[in-house]
């Protein structure tokens, strides 16, 4: 899984990363001699829930996904993790466990970090320290977003906001990045009733679906249904 990439080029990795672009050199280059590349093909878990959390990912390529089994065996995605992003960076905190499985979508090319190296090198430069406080705030912020969706907000406006988030990222038409059973697990849906929210956006001529591609037709009441509470 680990490959000889060059010290240089995984700093390039690890700067492209949003915890760590704003470091000096100095730091990227303690890092760097922390981290390891590694390649994992689709489908691979990499971790589940409960394990010890032995360090963490930043992704240079690919995409993941995080997720909860129920009881009975039902998984719910709580979020996609794209390129520039980290995942289990709080889980090297507090109990040490991880508090989900992360499975990759499609090949992934990931950075990893030692939990142990890396908390020491924390307790040595402030400035990581700062920069993981604030990954961490928007990783809570963007969980209170999550939930007060679910809370107050019916399928289709939840939707909406995902894909007009989506189309900030990108240019005019675009490709979902997962699949719909997996968008709809995004959503805290299910698949049918994903479906007739994807219908009634058609039908009102806000989006146009082609296969998996998504054109946004008028982006102003798309805002609108985004922002209604159902």
């Amino acid at each position: 899984m680990s490959s000889g990439m060059k010290p240089a080029e995984l700093t390039t990795a690890l700067k492209l990363c949003h915890l760590f672009a704003h470091l000096p050199a100095d730091n990227l280059q303690q890092l760097t001699a922390l981290a390891s590349l590694r390649h994992f093909d689709r489908g691979r878990v990499l971790f589940s829930e409960g394990e010890p959390a032995v360090g963490f990912y930043v992704v240079a390529s690919g995409r993941v996904k995080i997720y909860k089994l129920s009881a009975e065996g039902k998984e719910r995605i709580l979020h996609i993790v794209h390129s520039g992003d980290t995942f289990a960076e709080a889980a090297i905190f507090g109990d040490g466990q991880y508090p989900a499985f992360a499975e990759t979508l499609s090949s992934c090319t990931l950075v990893y970090l030692p939990a142990r190296d890396f908390l020491t090198l924390l307790r040595e430069q402030s400035n990581i320290a700062i920069g993981i406080i604030g990954g961490l705030s928007r990783f809570l912020r963007q969980f209170a977003a999550q939930i007060e969706e679910l809370t107050f907000k019916d399928v289709p406006a939840r939707l909406a906001g995902y894909l007009l988030k989506l189309h900030a990222e990108r240019d005019g038409s675009y490709l979902l990045p997962v699949s719909k059973s997996q968008l709809a697990s995004t959503l805290g849906t299910v698949s049918e009733t994903l479906s007739r929210s994807l219908r009634r956006l058609v039908d009102e001529e806000l989006i146009k679906v082609e296969g998996k591609r998504i054109e946004i037709l008028d982006r102003e009441l798309l805002e609108d249904m985004a922002r209604q509470e159902a």
